[in-house]
């Protein structure tokens, strides 16, 4: 038997690391589960379905007596140094590079798996979070959009007269940009779209969308594993040239491009958006990792003077698109985490089979090292700190370093009058 727990994320994140019906299959299999009071309430999840569930609610975690710590949100170094030496923290990380928290992992020999590190296989399809919590944002996306539109969007013919369908424009075609596509078309609108990759001119069409040729050759736009690959600054420029006038066109502007452990890549230009007609709405869902449209900003609508003139652009940038459909994000990332979990147990004892590739790629560290993509050991920054449960880490990252949406690295881990506070509680108060 083994301990899993699941804390409360800190706030704005909505999502929890485990639903009940997860905690009812790890409990039939005979392990203990550990939730933190109130886990689940943001994503219509009370106390009591848990604890129907079998798992034990409890105010706060004693981090020190878990073997496998699920969560959404990274978390922040103060609580990985009060986990037990050796255990496992199974969720997203990003970004993969923070020295603070890995300095803290490595001094306390934490293996750390995290869902970015996921190698892209078709036996690893049932644990990939990037693609389940996609799906959610891609759909959203959509929504976004429709509820700021002026306008319908499918074709409507009436007695007064015929309503054209709006036109929509995503641009990015993985899980997300798939998604997207689906839900405008399901909605009647006409929908063209682009990836730099152009084996997904096939993908787009089928899910009804036409494709934008930009006229990139396959190896300019994929990279490792199949993903998009940063584009260099000529091929850029050609494909905004390319995209302008079509973007210039649409009602809607959909982005949904990203490249693993990096900076969203810059595809739409200010004055591309100003060329858009009054009243046309873009959704950037990339907002919080740099942005694919320039000027959006995450959690805000930007207002942008359409060039045009009579009226204004309006910039949606989304924050964290899954956690604004909490519910069924929540189910998935739950699967996800659980089919993980098949892998780190063996005759009912913790294990960390690094001769598993899924387990040997999600590993960012392990028994004190930092780990490469291929497995090998990464060297620490020269000017690296050691950390201890006792080392100040409350501070926050630096200002070159990129908080993920909903992370909430300030937070330090609050006082326990009975002594060396272990627990989870650096996300208690902060809904």
């Amino acid at each position: 038997m083994i301990t899993i727990a699941a804390p409360r994320e800190p706030s704005p994140e909505t999502r929890v690391a485990l639903v009940p019906d997860i905690v009812s299959a790890l409990v039939r299999a005979g392990h203990r589960v550990l939730v933190e009071s109130g886990a689940g309430a943001a994503s219509t999840h009370p106390d009591e379905a848990y604890t129907a569930a079998g798992a034990e609610v409890v105010p706060a975690i004693d981090l020190a007596a878990v073997d496998v710590l699920a969560h959404v949100t990274p978390l922040p170094a103060t609580a990985l140094t009060r986990l037990r030496p050796g255990a496992v923290t199974l969720g997203l990380e990003s970004p993969l590079d923070d020295d603070e928290r890995l300095a803290a992992a490595n001094a306390n020999r934490l293996t750390v798996l995290a869902f970015e590190r996921l190698p892209r296989t078709s036996r690893a399809q049932s644990m990939d979070v990037l693609s389940s919590q996609a799906l959610a944002a891609g759909y959203r996306c959509v929504l976004e959009a429709a509820i700021r539109l002026p306008r319908f969007f499918p074709l409507a013919m009436t007695a007064a007269g015929t309503v054209p369908p709006a036109k929509v424009v995503v641009l990015g075609i993985g899980v997300a940009g798939l998604q997207a596509i689906a839900t405008a078309k399901r909605l009647g609108a006409k929908v063209a779209a682009n990836d730099i990759r152009p084996d997904s001119a096939e993908e787009a069409r089928s899910v009804g969308a036409t494709f934008i040729d930009v006229g990139l050759d396959a190896a300019e736009g994929t990279g490792t594993g199949g993903y998009a690959r940063a584009l260099g600054s000529s091929a850029a420029e050609r494909q905004q040239a390319a995209l302008a006038p079509h973007i210039a066109d649409a009602d809607v502007l959909i982005t949904t491009a990203a490249v693993p452990g990096r900076r969203a890549p810059l595809l739409v230009t200010g004055p591309m958006v100003a060329a858009m007609r009054p009243g046309s709405v873009v959704v950037d869902l990339a907002a919080s990792t740099g942005g694919n449209v320039e000027g959006s900003r995450p959690g805000e609508d930007v207002r942008v003077p359409s060039s045009r003139g009579g009226g204004e652009v309006t910039v949606v940038g989304l924050a964290s698109a899954p956690s604004d459909l909490p519910a069924d994000a929540s189910r998935l990332y739950a699967k996800n985490v659980a089919n993980v979990l098949a892998l780190l147990v063996a005759d009912g004892e913790l294990v960390v089979p690094l001769d598993d590739d899924i387990v040997a790629g999600l590993a960012l560290t392990h028994d004190g090292v930092t780990r490469d993509r291929d497995g090998a050991p990464v060297a620490p920054p020269a000017d690296a700190v050691p950390v201890t449960p006792e080392t100040d880490l409350t501070t926050g990252p630096g200002p070159d370093v990129a908080t993920p949406p909903g992370a909430d690295l300030t937070s330090p881990v609050s006082p326990d009058t009975a002594g060396e506070d272990r627990t989870t509680s650096y996300a208690g108060g902060r809904r």
